[in-house]
């Protein structure tokens, strides 16, 4: 069954759904298996409900929005199995590997993609969207300088500006909803 949703409520969703999506944070920082495995699963599916609450206002941009969704997808499905895999302890150590070597460029392209039609659609201020491009683009340049082996703490502040975007941005839609504001 389909519910329509106003503009404020799919506003107020995807904004709950952003920091949701960071509830997968909870198993490194506590350990809990049975909280792990929740987080992880509501974080994924969180992970692929935003885009499935942005396909209206992404509607003109079909093939980006259908990257995105792809991405994002994709993402999802790898921090649900990701969940399942801490129930298991001959799996459980491949998590950590699936987070530092897969789902980071599934959460990378589905960043881009994202901010680009936050960008095309100014369904946020531009500033926002300008933030997060620039703030995902320092996180790719991390990501591919650790293949070369150059681990540097200092590098690892520039995801900083991407989490700040993304609670600043959940937060804006939340009160702002869509539009310039």
């Amino acid at each position: 069954m389909f519910i329509p949703l106003t503009d404020k409520q799919r506003a107020v969703s995807v904004g709950i759904m952003i920091l949701l999506a960071y509830s997968m944070l909870t198993y490194t920082i506590n350990g809990s298996k049975p909280l792990g495995v929740a987080t992880d699963i509501v974080s994924g599916l969180s992970v692929i409900g935003i885009p499935l609450l942005m396909w209206p206002i992404f509607r003109a941009h079909k093939a980006l929005n259908m990257a995105y969704m792809a991405a994002r997808f994709g993402e999802g499905l790898l921090m649900v199995i990701g969940g399942l895999f801490i129930l298991s302890p001959a799996l459980e150590p491949y998590r950590n590997g699936i987070y530092e070597h897969i789902h980071i460029y599934f959460f990378i392209a589905g960043a881009l993609f994202f901010y680009a039609l936050l960008y095309r659609t100014c369904a946020v201020p531009r500033f926002i969207s300008i933030w997060g491009g620039l703030a995902t683009l320092a996180l790719l340049l991390v990501t591919v300088i650790k293949l070369f082996g150059v681990q540097y703490a200092p590098l690892d502040a520039l995801v900083i500006p991407l989490v700040l975007n993304e609670v600043f941005l959940a937060v804006w839609l939340m009160v702002k909803g869509f539009g310039e504001g």
